[in-house]
């Protein structure tokens, strides 16, 4: 069972995500409790994905204090990292995501039409 921390996460589902190719991005946000910089990235990353992906996107948050093992796998060495796991390839940011554009641009984020 999981411990809460706070912030609602949708679960994750079993069947596959209908992409479109680049149309949908599942982004996963590694951060360590609810730290003053892990609350501005996901508040930062929630308003650049409305503004510029409208609902195409899935948010994965994860609390490395509950599941520290999970850092391996995106080999994380500082928190909070954003990882685009898709549509590939893998792009990594880290900080708390306040430089909009620094991060649209290093995401490679589309707007919707």
């Amino acid at each position: 069972m999981k411990k809460s921390t706070g912030i609602k996460m949708k679960p994750v589902k079993k069947r596959p995500v209908k992409t479109g190719g680049r149309d949908f991005f599942i982004l996963r946000l590694y951060i360590a409790g609810q730290t003053p910089n892990s609350m501005a990235a996901i508040a930062n990353l929630k308003k650049i994905c409305e503004d510029k992906l409208k609902g195409k996107y899935r948010i994965e948050v994860v609390d490395l204090l509950v599941k520290p093992q999970l850092a391996k796998g995106d080999q994380i060495i500082a928190i909070p990292t954003l990882v685009r796991r898709l549509p590939p390839p893998v792009k990594k940011i880290i900080g708390n995501l306040s430089k909009t554009e620094s991060v649209i641009v290093g995401l490679d984020l589309q707007p919707t039409h």
